[in-house]
C-alpha cells in the first residue's frame, strides 16, 4: 500500500504527480493531494472547457475561470461550469 492518498478518488494505489503543475501554492497542493490519473482527467476537462467556451488562455479572466473550475473539479465545490453537450455541433463561425 502506498503512503500517498488522493483526496479526489478512491483508487487502491494512486500514483502521485512527479512534479507540481504550477510553481505556486496551488501547484504544491495539487502535487501533494491529487494523483496523476485525476490530474489527467482534469486536463481532459480543461480542454473541453477551453473548446466549449472558446477561451483564450492568455486572457486573465479565462485563466481565472479555469482555476475556479480546476479547484472545483479536483477538490470539490459547486463552482464547476457546465458543458452543454446538447449544443454539440451547433457552433457556426
Amino acid at each position: 500500500m502506498s503512503d500517498f492518498d488522493c483526496v479526489r478518488c478512491d483508487r487502491d494505489d494512486p500514483r502521485p504527480l512527479e512534479s507540481a503543475p504550477f510553481a505556486d501554492e496551488r501547484g504544491a497542493r495539487i502535487q501533494s493531494e491529487i494523483c496523476a490519473d485525476c490530474w489527467e482527467e482534469w486536463k481532459q476537462r480543461q480542454m473541453l472547457l477551453i473548446n466549449h467556451y472558446g477561451l483564450n488562455v492568455r486572457d486573465p479572466k479565462a485563466r481565472q475561470f479555469l482555476y475556479q473550475n480546476l479547484d472545483a473539479f479536483l477538490f470539490g465545490g459547486d463552482d464547476a461550469a457546465d458543458i452543454d453537450t446538447a449544443q454539440e455541433g451547433d457552433v457556426s463561425w
